[in-house]
C-alpha cells in the first residue's frame, strides 16, 4: 500500500511557474513507477507524465512537451513535476500517482495508488 500527498498546488498567471511535490509513504519508491494526471472541470482524467523507476525514462503528454519536466528522489520518496509557461488550459486538479511496475504508464488505468489532488488555476 502507498499513500500518496501531493502539495504546490495554487493560483498563478498566465506565463508563471509552479512546481508539483508528490511525497510517498511507501518504504521505498523504487518499486514504483510514478505519473502525474490531470482532470480539469468536465473533462476526463488525463495522463501529462511520468518517470520510471530510475528516473531514467520519462513520458509526457504533447500539450506540456518542453514546458513540464517530471523528476523523482528516491531517497526523499518524493516525485516533482516543474510546470513552467503555464496556460489557462493547464487548469486541472493535478493528481500523482503511483504503479506496481518499473516502467512509465501513459494512462490512467495502469496505475494502482493515486493522492487526493491539488489544484492548479491558471488565470489570463
Amino acid at each position: 500500500q502507498v499513500q500518496l500527498v501531493e502539495s504546490g498546488g495554487g493560483l498563478v498567471q498566465v506565463g508563471g511557474s509552479l512546481r508539483l511535490s508528490c511525497a510517498a509513504s511507501a518504504r521505498t519508491l523504487m518499486r514504483y513507477a510514478m505519473g502525474w494526471l490531470r482532470q480539469a472541470p468536465g473533462k476526463e482524467r488525463e495522463f501529462v507524465a511520468a518517470i520510471n523507476w530510475s528516473g531514467g525514462d520519462t513520458a509526457y503528454t504533447d500539450s506540456v512537451k518542453g514546458r513540464f519536466t517530471i523528476s523523482r528522489d528516491n531517497a526523499k520518496n518524493t516525485v516533482y513535476l516543474q510546470m513552467s509557461s503555464l496556460k489557462p488550459e493547464d487548469t486541472a486538479v493535478y493528481y500523482c500517482a503511483a504503479r506496481e511496475a518499473r516502467i512509465v504508464g501513459t494512462t490512467s488505468g495502469q496505475y494502482d495508488y493515486w493522492g487526493q489532488g491539488t489544484q492548479v488555476t491558471v488565470s489570463a
